[in-house]
Formats: C-alpha cells, sequence, structure tokens
C-alpha cells in the first residue's frame, strides 16, 4: 500500500477484510483515496468505491480527486448518500459488492472500498423501523447481524482472483464498543483503529498500533523476519 504502518502491523492481503475503524474527521476518507492511489498505481488494482450514507461533499472532493489524479477510468463508483432515502442507501452497499463480482468474473483481482459501513447498518435500522419491527435492546434493528452477514459473505475468491474489501466504519462517539462496531469488526480479517489523540497530535494516518489488530500479522504469512520486526516496533 506504500503506507509504513498498514505493510508493517496490518498487511493487506488478498482476499481479505480489513476495516478503518474512527470517530467523525479521523481521516478514514483520505486514507481510502490514499489507497485506491496506490493500489492502481503500483499494483493496477481493479476499484471500485461504494459510499454509503456519507456526506456529499465527501463524494464530491473524492470524485474531483480521483479526476484531478487521472485515476477515475480505474474506479467503478456507486453512491447512496446522506440525503438519500434509507433504502437507497442500504443498497448502496450490495450494489457496490455487485459491481467488484462482475469485476471478479472477468477476471480482474478487485479493491472493494465502502464508506461508510456503519451507515449501512444505520440505514437498515429506519429501513427496519419503517417496516414497524421492533427493535434490538440496543435500538438496532433485530437482523442487523444477518444483514452484516449477507454483505461480508459476497467478499469471495474465483479462479485464483479474489475482492479484497477495505471497508471504512464510523464509530459514533468514539466508541469502539457501540453493538453496531463490534458485529461489523466480528466479520473482519483486520482492523485500523484511527486515534483522535494520535490527530491531534498531528501524527497522520492517525492509525493506533496498539489497539489495531491483524490476524495476518503471523509469520507464516509474512515471514519471521518481518514478524520480528512488526513485534519489535509493537
Amino acid at each position: 500500500t506504500g503506507i509504513k504502518m498498514m505493510d508493517l502491523l496490518c498487511p493487506l492481503v488478498k482476499g481479505s477484510k480489513t476495516g478503518m475503524l474512527g470517530g467523525a474527521a479521523l481521516g478514514k476518507t483520505l486514507l481510502t483515496l490514499e489507497l485506491i492511489r496506490n493500489g492502481v498505481t503500483t499494483a493496477g488494482a481493479t476499484c471500485v468505491f461504494a459510499g454509503v450514507g456519507e456526506r456529499i461533499r465527501e463524494a464530491n472532493e473524492l470524485v474531483y480527486a480521483l479526476r484531478e489524479q487521472q485515476l477515475l477510468r480505474n474506479v467503478a463508483m456507486v453512491f447512496g448518500q446522506m440525503h438519500e432515502s434509507p433504502g437507497a442507501r442500504f443498497n448502496a452497499a450490495f450494489a457496490g459488492v455487485t459491481l467488484a463480482e462482475e469485476f471478479l468474473d472477468h477476471g480482474h483481482d478487485v479493491l472493494l472500498f465502502v464508506d461508510s459501513l456503519f451507515r449501512f447498518v444505520q440505514a437498515g435500522a429506519e429501513v427496519s423501523a419503517l417496516l414497524g419491527y421492533t427493535p434490538s435492546e440496543t435500538g438496532y434493528q433485530p437482523t442487523m447481524a444477518a444483514e452484516v452477514a449477507a454483505f461480508q459473505e459476497r467478499i469471495t475468491t474465483s479462479l485464483g482472483c479474489a475482492i479484497t474489501a477495505i471497508e471504512a466504519v464510523y464509530v459514533p462517539s468514539d466508541d469502539l464498543t457501540d453493538p453496531a462496531v463490534v458485529c461489523i469488526a466480528s466479520s473482519l480479517n483486520q482492523v485500523l483503529v484511527l486515534s483522535r489523540e494520535r490527530m491531534q497530535l498531528g501524527l497522520y494516518p492517525a492509525i493506533d498500533p496498539l489497539r489495531s489488530a491483524s490476524a495476518h500479522l503471523d509469520e507464516a504469512v509474512v515471514g519471521a523476519r518481518h514478524y520480528a520486526v512488526a513485534q519489535r516496533v509493537l
């Protein structure tokens, strides 16, 4: 990825699911843009971006940034933004993974970016309320786990090619114990936790290495030297 903290401590593995967890204004969208740029320029990746329930301004800035860097032709984009109906926001995530599956079927490795999967859950809660379902104890829809699983299980491999997912997850009030955040994180291979303290110190990307975790930081995956260096750094 060219982002040293990720490459050392949370290496991106083909076919994996990575979550970027963080509250408002911690740099999730900027990190997504950097990963798209590096993925296209260094690996020639096919990218799909699903904007789910985020600010219209952010989508606009992303499109202009990709156009400015001449990356727009490498990125398929679908949006269900904050001003749209809950049904449109909810289905934007599934539209994104459907695009990724289409590229996968044509023999492409795909980088699938979703910003933000929390808004997907939030849209599902609104749809659930409109259907008259009784909310769970925490106020979320009773079908939350099934909906998250229905999305995550479509991130798959086929004939040597794979969808690699990088999912931004908004953390309400910086509370990592929020039920929606916990539900999403349980499906991921690794989590990058963005820290407000590091951001306020001017450390970018504001990833907290001690709160982040990766199932791939293992000698069998990265080799003995990489693993030993990463452990010393931590």
